[in-house]
Formats: structure tokens, sequence, C-alpha cells
């Protein structure tokens, strides 16, 4: 396993993509989203091998409070499903590397340039704080 940082990336919708191995979107959400959620209690996770288009919603995460649809910021197939969450909803909360939500195989890697990057995603949540 490469130590090298991988590239992340992040959708106003607050959903956090860190890309392995050149094609794979490993796809969470942010710590701004959990926050905002609170509690959870229920995680829907999409399909392996379903296909899907950037923007569509793909996964559910409900808590105490609402629930709240997690949109795939790329297109492609669905992979691999973090199937740890069934048992254990705070891994969400724990980290990114045990919490992330399923894993996509990109069609189109360009659709990334469409996305925020750490410090654009931060201005963008103390906007959303104000």
């Amino acid at each position: 396993m490469s130590t090298a940082t991988l590239e992340t990336k992040y959708t106003k919708d607050h959903e956090i993509v860190k890309i392995e191995n050149g094609n794979i979107a490993v796809i969470g959400i942010t710590e701004f989203a959990q926050h905002a959620l609170g509690d959870l209690v229920y995680v829907e996770l999409p399909e392996i091998g379903s296909a899907v288009s950037k923007g569509d919603d793909f996964a559910a995460v409900e808590s105490v409070k609402v629930t709240a649809e997690v949109y795939t910021p790329v297109s492609g197939e669905v992979v691999e499903i973090n199937e740890a969450l069934s048992d254990d909803l705070d891994l969400i909360t724990q980290s990114f590397e045990k919490g992330w939500i399923a894993k996509v195989k990109m069609d189109n890697p360009d659709e990334l340039s469409d996305l925020m990057d750490a410090q654009a995603y931060q201005q963008f949540c103390d906007e959303q704080d104000d």
C-alpha cells in the first residue's frame, strides 16, 4: 500500500471522496455532515454492481433527527460497500478509513474536476455556518 496521500475531494452536499489506484472513488460523508446529522440509527448502502451517475442518491444515512441522502460525486459502478457499517454505525464518525460508505470504479475521472479541494470545502463550510 502506498504511503502517498490520496487525492481528496469534497462536494457541496458534504460527501468526501478519496481516490485509490487512479480510478476508484472511496465515498463517505464529511465531519460537517456527521455533526449536522447527530446520532446515527441506520445506513442504507448501495448494491454492489449497480451503475451510478454523478449526482444520483445512492445511499442514505438516518439519524434521530433526519434521513439524509448520500449522492455519488462520480459516475461508475459500485464495486465495494462497507458492510461493517451495518453492525457499527459509529464507524462513520470514527474515521474515514473505517467509516467510508462505498467504492465506485469511475467511468470518467474528469468528473473530479468539479469537486472542491480541502481549502475550498473549508471555506464553503465556514460560509454555511454564517
